[in-house]
């Protein structure tokens, strides 16, 4: 009775993930550079397309995922002007005389059509760049819109609900890029084993754990410069039987308690319990729990940096975007700490 419904689950998921994020990427961009000399961004479309509008432009006025300044979000759906315009001109022109009401230079002007020809987004997108706005569509493959804005977003499908769930998807992922690289905090993400402790292979004691020289210190600059400091760190040997959830969170507590008595601290500490043929989405090269300390502490990747001891540290870092560290026999922690604040 339910396969009908995972089927269409699924259809919806398949379709957003072939979203391009070079254009998500590029996007927030635009909108990143408009907003830090005082542009808005201004959205426009009908019917589902309209919520969405208002729902994506009350995102940026008021927050997406966490409290900061307001970034001025637009919207032209409001029923007022709409009707107004609608009866004493012509539907055609709602968000055209919009455009020319508000609109200056600079601003970024989102268009959000399912066809891709919604004849007053067509218009208001032509309005706009006569008035050196800078112009994004999102629609599905069909359409003009695409062809006449500055950058075109397209949802790979012609299927209506499916198109909607896709630049929500995608409008929902501009909202947090700009938000964090606007307003989000820095980091740095340290892994553990070579990194700040000695590496005892598979450690299941806290007894055997070796803080390597200078770390605390280290830990305790970061701190004072306003960072937070998050481990990320491979943990198979829960996988592998050879020590529990439990044991770890001990091993843990006593490395905080080592770290704090020298003056630091560990913000948050993110750990993968996978064997590598399990193949999770969060075992380091991969970046889930980059993304999970990211989203949990509101991060922005490129005020911040990731420090390990092997080459799957250094992928991990700049996966996610940030600026990355190699410790090694003659590069410690505390040096690569030292680099970071000498930037």
């Amino acid at each position: 009775m339910n396969d009908p419904i995972s089927s269409e689950l699924k259809r919806s998921s398949l379709i957003i993930a072939k979203i391009d994020p070079s254009k998500i990427r590029e996007a927030a961009d635009v909108i990143i550079e408009a907003v830090k000399k005082g542009g808005q961004v201004i959205f426009m479309g009908n019917g589902g397309s309209s919520a969405d509008a208002q729902h994506i432009a009350a995102e940026f006025s008021g927050k997406y995922a966490f409290d900061r300044p307001a970034m001025a979000g637009v919207s032209l759906s409001n029923i007022a002007p709409v009707t107004a315009i609608g009866n004493d001109y012509s539907y055609d022109l709602v968000f055209q005389r919009q455009i020319e009401a508000v609109c200056r230079a600079g601003d970024i002007v989102v268009g959000l059509s399912t066809s891709g020809n919604s004849r007053n987004v067509l218009l208001a997108v032509e309005a706009a760049k006569r008035r050196g706005a800078y112009t994004i569509s999102f629609t599905g493959e069909g359409g003009v819109l695409k062809g006449m804005v500055d950058l075109g977003i397209i949802i790979p499908t012609k299927e209506t609900p499916r198109v909607q769930e896709g630049y929500l998807a995608a409008c929902h992922t501009i909202c947090g890029i700009v938000e964090r690289e606007l307003f989000g905090q820095k980091a740095v993400l340290i892994d553990r084993d070579d990194t700040i402790v000695e590496d005892v292979p598979y450690c299941n004691d806290p007894g055997k754990l070796r803080m390597l020289p200078g770390v605390p210190k280290a830990i305790s600059k970061l701190k004072d410069a306003g960072y937070l400091v998050i481990m990320v760190t491979n943990q198979s040997g829960i996988a592998r039987g050879i020590l529990d959830e439990d044991t770890l969170e001990s091993i843990h507590d006593r490395l905080m308690e080592e770290i704090e008595a020298g003056g630091g601290k560990i913000d948050d500490i993110f750990f993968c319990p996978h064997h590598p043929d399990q193949h999770c989405d969060c075992r380091k090269p991969e970046i889930g729990m980059g993304v999970a300390a990211i989203l949990k502490h509101n991060i922005n990747p490129k005020t911040s940096y990731m420090i390990g001891d092997k080459d799957k540290d250094i992928e991990f870092g700049k996966r996610l975007g940030m600026r990355t560290y190699l410790v090694t026999d003659r590069k410690t922690f505390a040096d690569a700490v030292d680099d970071i604040l000498g930037e």
